[in-house]
């Protein structure tokens, strides 16, 4: 650490300058922390979702193999009790190296550690941080490294660093984030929209992100479904509402119920045990979208927390009958090409043979007969 250096509070705005790792403390406010549900989560927890969700393994082996290569700075705040530096970019080094320097704080988070080197062991003690004045100054670096650069976050991730830009007060518009992020102004919208769904959720004790089913968060399909016309219906929003910057709460009191329940539909929740519906964006996002547009086909998805079930129940009565009839025919031509098998003591199978014989006659009968009545009536 440089002599010329005495507190944290003196380190120089704009420069690069080697510091005591003792000095730095893992970002609260990091997009990386979908999962914890604590506003303030301690390093502790921060550092387990580091590890669960971010590969930190790989991280630590490369360090314990080479030590720590000081290429690149952390990028880093004055803490508000000026003390100590928050860590805006480089959480996941500080979380290796903190791991690294304390054996026992791996051990108590249950992270194996690979062997260090005592050789390498002094490169774990200092290393070079960029100081900036506050978030903002940092948002445009860490937004284009993130979104589209080689260290691209999870589609929440980015949406949140976006949402909590937006909303920062200092006037950015969605167009100015999306041209500083290097991302299209529309996908910038969208996932923004989603954002303020989530918050609005989270504050009514709708839904929480910590209470999703899965220990992945595909945040990409709430902000796909929420650009679907049958998603928008069923929620009450404005038709037009994705043609608009996002403002809070979009989704009216009278259909928070709806929003409850699609969100529940497309991540599940582990307190309850209730998996998703939802088991890749194509096609069941759009299939529940379909589900949405018919009372009918929602009723049997409340009911029985089957996709499939419901999906098909939107199905024109004619398109299940022509699908019915198809499968039948494939059925039973599996059966004949199967006849072998049959030992010719079950009488059981018989019978129900018999059952196939007598239903595929009352078919055909009825089928006939509203043909002939289609006949007589175009001639009549």
């Amino acid at each position: 650490m440089s002599k010329k250096i005495k507190s944290p509070d003196a380190l120089p705005l704009r420069s690069v300058t080697a510091i005591s790792i003792e000095w730095l403390k893992l970002d609260q406010k990091n997009p990386r922390l979908i999962a914890l549900g604590d506003e303030k989560p301690g390093p502790e927890r921060i550092i387990e979702q580091l590890h669960r969700a971010e590969e930190l393994g790989e991280l630590l082996q490369s360090i314990s193999a080479n030590g720590y290569l000081d290429i690149e700075p952390l990028i880093v705040m004055l803490a508000p009790n000026r003390k100590s530096l928050v860590v805006l970019e480089g959480n996941r080094r500080l979380a290796a190296l903190m791991l690294l320097r304390d054996p026992k704080l791996a051990e108590k988070l249950k992270i194996r550690l690979p062997e260090i080197g005592e050789n390498f062991l002094p490169t774990l003690e200092s290393v070079s941080v960029y100081r900036v004045s506050d978030r903002d100054d940092a948002r445009a670096f860490i937004g284009f490294k993130h979104i589209n650069g080689a260290a691209k976050w999870e589609s929440y991730a980015k949406a949140k660093f976006a949402a909590d830009w937006y909303q920062s007060g200092d006037g950015v518009t969605l167009s100015e984030i999306s041209l500083k992020i290097g991302d299209s102004h529309d996908t910038i919208k969208r996932m923004v929209a989603a954002i303020y769904v989530l918050e609005q959720a989270a504050r009514s004790g709708l839904f929480s992100i910590s209470d999703k089913y899965s220990s992945r968060f595909n945040f990409s399909h709430l902000y796909t479904a929420l650009s679907r016309k049958q998603y928008i219906d069923y929620l009450g929003l404005d038709s037009a509402w994705s043609r608009y910057d996002p403002e809070p709460d979009p989704i009216p009191q009278e259909k928070l119920n709806e929003l409850q329940e699609v969100l529940v539909w497309v991540f599940g929740s582990k307190a309850d045990d209730i998996p998703p519906v939802i088991r890749s964006q194509n096609p069941d996002i759009k299939n529940l979208g379909h589900v949405l547009a018919k009372l009918e086909a929602v009723h049997v998805l409340r009911e029985k927390r089957d996709l499939a079930a419901a999906f098909r129940s939107t199905e024109p009565a004619g398109t299940k009958f022509s699908h019915a009839l198809v499968r039948a025919r494939e059925s039973l031509r599996d059966a004949v090409n199967n006849l072998r098998g049959f030992d010719g003591q079950d009488h059981s199978l018989v019978d129900i043979a018999e059952d196939i014989s007598e239903n595929a006659e009352t078919l055909l009968s009825r089928m006939q007969s509203k043909l002939k009545r289609k006949a007589r009536e175009k001639s009549d």
